[in-house]
C-alpha cells in the first residue's frame, strides 16, 4: 500500500458539512460525485497528498444511511491507495484477512475499489483503492 488515499466521513447534509469541512480545511471541496450502485453523494476535499471525502446516502437503503441510522456521522472507512488492486486483494486474501468485494468495482474519483470487512481490521473498514485509468493501462499491456 502506497499512501492513505482518504478518509471517508458518514454526513447526513453534504450541503452542511462541506461548510464545515470548508471552514476546517480552509478550501472549497474540488468535486461532488453521486455513485448509484452505492446510493451516495460524494464530495472531495484535498488535505496534503490525501483527501477527505464526504459520503451522504441518496437514499434509505444505502450503505451510508445504515451505517448513519446504528452509529451516526462520522468516520466511515479508511482507504488506502494501491498499485494493483486485483493483486492487493489476493494478497490480503492469502493472509487471511476477509474481504466484501473480491473484485474490484467502480467507486468515486476515477478509483477502482475494494473494500475488506471490517472485522478484519480491528473495526476498521479498509478501502483499496486504485486508478481506474492505471489499472486499464495495465489490463491492456496484458492483453496485447
Amino acid at each position: 500500500m502506497k499512501k492513505i488515499e482518504h478518509i471517508g466521513i458518514a454526513v447526513r447534509d453534504l450541503e452542511a458539512a462541506n461548510a464545515t469541512y470548508k471552514a476546517v480545511l480552509g478550501s472549497e471541496h474540488y468535486k461532488t460525485e453521486t455513485v448509484e450502485s452505492e446510493g451516495v453523494n460524494t464530495s472531495f476535499f484535498r488535505i496534503g497528498d490525501s483527501k477527505i471525502e464526504l459520503l451522504s446516502a441518496t437514499n434509505s437503503e444505502s450503505p451510508i444511511a445504515k451505517f448513519i441510522e446504528k452509529r451516526g456521522e462520522g468516520i466511515h472507512h479508511l482507504a488506502f491507495a494501491v498499485d494493483n488492486i486485483k493483486a492487493e486483494i489476493a494478497r490480503l486474501e492469502k493472509e487471511g484477512f476477509k474481504l466484501i468485494n473480491t473484485e474490484p468495482k467502480t467507486g468515486a474519483d476515477n478509483k477502482l475499489v475494494a473494500f475488506m470487512h471490517p472485522k478484519s481490521a480491528n473495526g476498521v473498514l479498509i478501502e483499496l483503492c486504485q486508478e481506474a485509468s492505471t489499472a486499464n493501462q495495465k489490463e491492456s499491456l496484458l492483453n496485447d
